[in-house]
């Protein structure tokens, strides 16, 4: 893809970003390393279910998101997917004050750039610039910076998009850049709530694919293997299906009263 041509001469680019991904803990502009760091795996039982569905999406779309509310196992599904595609992962664990588009752009800069160190110097410098109406434009660069020095396919998890999902920036943004997004980059999104409809919809085009709660929601199957692997039976397993209609958190909190006993 080539460079917009609106992006003009040679803007200096924010110091920002030239730091080596070893600084980010103490760069300029106090970015936390936790909150673009892959979390630590926590013991988890892998769902072949749904990482099928994630592997047919990561061949047919571009983009993907996972929607549930809290304790619907988004998190330890991406990160289970994310250990096992083949791909690099940079992981973005979005909070509320970074609805604000360049401290959003800053946080999500510095982690692709742990997988790509030359990405972001046109995408940075663009998030502090550019007017509203010319958000789409933003996408653009983003895609471009992308080409810049990439190598291995990358998975982009950003996680909780639903604390800035209020942002006017967001959904000319992302509506923009998921059906430009090159085959070796993947965006995987976790949110509380679907974002905007402009968004979801885009499934439609085979741009996006949506895994929603009821696909979150463990099954019979899935529930018997979990609660056999903390050494209950399948009448336990049912029984706390039953109760806690396959929500993940709700069955982890039954196994683990009944582990004690």
């Amino acid at each position: 893809m080539k460079k917009p041509a609106q992006l003009g001469g040679n803007p200096q680019p924010n110091l920002m970003f030239l730091i080596e991904p070893t600084d980010i803990r103490t760069a300029p502009g106090g970015l936390i390393a936790e909150k673009i760091s892959v979390p630590k795996p926590t013991p988890i039982v892998s769902r072949p279910r749904l990482n099928r569905l994630l592997e047919d999406s990561l061949r047919s779309c571009t983009s993907t998101i996972v929607s549930g509310r809290a304790g619907t196992g988004k998190t330890a599904l991406a990160l289970d997917f994310g250990l096992n595609c083949g791909r690099n992962v940079c992981w973005y664990k979005v909070d509320a004050p970074e609805a604000e588009l360049e401290v959003f752009f800053r946080y999500l800069t510095a982690s692709i750039r742990k997988q790509r160190p030359a990405f972001g110097n046109t995408v940075s410098y663009l998030a502090g610039t550019i007017p509203p109406e010319q958000i789409a434009l933003l996408a653009e660069a983003f895609v471009y910076d992308l080409g810049e020095g990439g190598e291995a396919p990358l998975l982009i998890v950003i996680e909780d998009l639903h604390l800035v999902c209020d942002s006017a920036w967001l959904v000319p943004f992302f509506k923009r850049l998921m059906p430009l997004l090159p085959a070796d980059v993947h965006l995987l999104i976790t949110s509380r709530t679907m974002p905007p409809a402009p968004l979801w919809r885009m499934r439609s085009k085979q741009t996006l694919s949506v895994i929603d709660e009821e696909a979150l929601a463990f099954t019979r199957q899935e529930a018997a293997i979990l609660f056999k692997k903390h050494g209950l039976t399948q009448e336990h397993s049912s029984l706390a299906l039953d109760h806690t209609h396959g929500r993940a958190a709700a069955l982890a909190r039954f196994f683990a009263a009944n582990s004690v006993r």
